[in-house]
């Protein structure tokens, strides 16, 4: 009895272990995929021609075949622990938001605007996911900035569109980055502009700081000359 009760941790354990070596090994593959997943997204809400929008739409549920496939991959090779679902709770959630635009029973109700709400949850799933992807294929820092800067830019340009603050998704692109870059930029008053723009005042600054810090650190790193004067004294 008691091999038995230490041997199933271990077990847990080894299988937690080969789920985590499975997503490294995932990792740059998945990480493409997100990205162009991103833009597959965005081509759905811009593309007007029937032909362009259904092919735009097989490929993106194409994409989130492939990322249910892969987590359920991993549940499986993990053995489908509550450990596994504590830690990739949220990961669940954004591959559920999709299907809510199944639901059409619940579109009379003008109050909840399942369409609305489905395809701001794409959005925010789609930016998420290509965050996510910016950080496996990128080792760099600033790099690594940069990239999720761009998808933020994305995302919410996308978001100012979805919602109708801007019907020109030119000029939603263009406020967004000016909003993401310098905190200022965004000239509707309606409520959701104001609030998107709040939150990318707030990344602005922590962009800012983080370039600062990496700058700095770039710096310290050389050799203080008065350090290797004394040194060769």
């Amino acid at each position: 009895m008691r091999s038995r009760s230490t041997r199933a941790p271990a077990q847990q354990a080894e299988r937690e272990n080969a789920a985590e070596r499975l997503a490294a090994q995932l990792d740059r593959p998945m990480g493409m995929l997100g990205i162009l997943f991103l833009f597959v997204f965005l081509g759905q809400m811009l593309v007007t021609e029937p032909g362009w929008s259904r092919a735009l739409s097989v490929a993106g549920w194409v994409f989130w075949a492939v990322f249910v496939a892969e987590f359920l991959l991993r549940a499986y090779v993990a053995g489908f622990q509550r450990a596994f679902w504590r830690r990739n709770w949220w990961q669940v959630i954004f591959l559920l938001v999709p299907f809510l635009r199944f639901v059409r029973a619940l579109q009379a109700v003008r109050v909840l605007r399942v369409t609305r709400v489905a395809r701001v949850g794409g959005i925010l799933s789609a930016g998420v996911r290509g965050s996510r992807s910016a950080g496996r294929l990128l080792s760099s820092r600033i790099g690594w900035l940069a990239a999720v800067t761009a998808v933020v830019i994305l995302a919410a340009s996308q978001l100012l569109y979805a919602f109708e603050s801007h019907t020109d998704y030119t000029t939603a692109l263009y406020e967004a980055a000016l909003a993401t870059v310098t905190g200022t930029g965004i000239t509707t008053e309606d409520p959701f502009s104001k609030v998107v723009h709040l939150v990318l005042a707030v990344y602005s600054v922590g962009v800012f700081a983080t370039l600062a810090g990496s700058v700095g650190a770039y710096f310290l790193r050389g050799e203080d000359p008065v350090v290797q004067e004394s040194e060769d004294g």
